[in-house]
């Protein structure tokens, strides 16, 4: 521990010594925030048709959070600046520009803990559920994958808080995917650039570099059923990147990493477009009786460290048109 410094998590210490340390409490600023890049827990494909629409609906409710970090010294309070997040919910619109580019736009609300606690005894207290960011995201498919086989493309990212005052994100990443009958495999490598923001006085903007990534392996019984194994991690801090804030210095990076089952059922409401284009059937107009694929997916992703939530439930509704 360094020098000057004391205490451990919020609730190991009489309520004596907390009464005094929260009066300083009030004495003190919150520092730049430098929590971990923590994505939507779900894969971006290569799968992009002229004219194509997808509406996603991203969804995911935490349990067992990891209890936060506190502790004192000589110019205050300061809390750890892990990534907690009670409830999240995500709206996104795919097009499909060309069948090698596709743009999405989305939206995040969340429930995510108290930046900056008025009291101790707040410290792990959540805000309300509120919109928090919107992004814009570009996929470019580079190899195509057309059935069984490999295919390989890039994405590129830009997300931003609402209110400005948290940093901005630059996601630039893969995507390698590969089929072989009824197996499906992705994985999706990112590297994510925080910058931007506002920075308490006597701190910095902590412009520095995550690593985080999403996988999936996917076995598909029958045309509406598929069972999936999915992981979403992220390394916090690549490397001496970016200006650590008081608390980064203090209580170091938060990795965290998450696994689980998925299921996922699909159903067809008719001949939709992108079918009919590649049955080439497709005429460019309007059809009667074409429709839409529904797929939801439900699963449980459990926590891999003590950074990381213990339980986490993921509901996908994906509508394809």
């Amino acid at each position: 521990m360094h020098a000057g410094w004391s205490g451990l998590t919020d609730h190991r210490r009489p309520f004596g010594v907390w009464g005094l340390i929260a009066l300083a409490l009030f004495c003190t600023c919150s520092p730049a925030r430098a929590e971990p890049f923590i994505g939507q827990f779900e894969l971006k494909t290569l799968e992009s048709t002229p004219g194509g629409f997808e509406f996603q609906s991203q969804n995911a409710w935490s349990r067992g959070q990891p209890a936060r970090r506190i502790a004192s010294g000589a110019d205050g309070i300061e809390f750890d600046e892990n990534a907690v997040v009670r409830e999240r919910y995500a709206l996104e619109l795919e097009m499909g520009f060309t069948s090698l580019l596709k743009m999405r736009l989305g939206a995040e609300f969340e429930k995510e803990r108290l930046d900056a606690p008025a009291a101790i005894e707040q410290a792990n207290d959540f805000d309300d559920l509120s919109l928090t960011e919107i992004g814009i995201e570009m996929i470019a498919v580079l190899a195509p994958r057309d059935g069984d086989g490999a295919g390989f493309g890039v994405v590129a990212e830009i997300e931003g808080p609402v209110d400005q005052e948290e940093s901005n994100h630059l996601t630039l990443g893969g995507i390698v995917e590969f089929q072989s009958a009824r197996w499906f495999a992705a994985v999706v490598p990112m590297f994510v650039h925080a910058f931007g923001g506002d920075a308490e006085d006597g701190e910095s903007i902590d412009d520095k570099w995550d690593f985080a990534y999403a996988a999936q392996l996917t076995y598909t019984f029958c045309e509406s059923w598929s069972l999936a194994l999915e992981s979403y991690g992220t390394a916090d801090r690549l490397g001496s990147t970016g200006r650590p804030s008081t608390a980064a210095r203090h209580f170091g990076d938060f990795n965290q990493h998450r696994a689980g089952p998925v299921l996922y059922y699909t159903y067809a409401f008719g001949a939709s477009r992108r079918e009919r284009m590649s049955s080439g059937s497709d005429s460019g107009t309007d059809e009667e009786g074409a429709g839409a694929t529904l797929t939801i997916g439900l699963g449980l992703l459990e926590g891999l460290n003590e950074n990381t939530a213990d339980h986490t439930l993921k509901l996908s509704i994906e509508v394809d048109f």
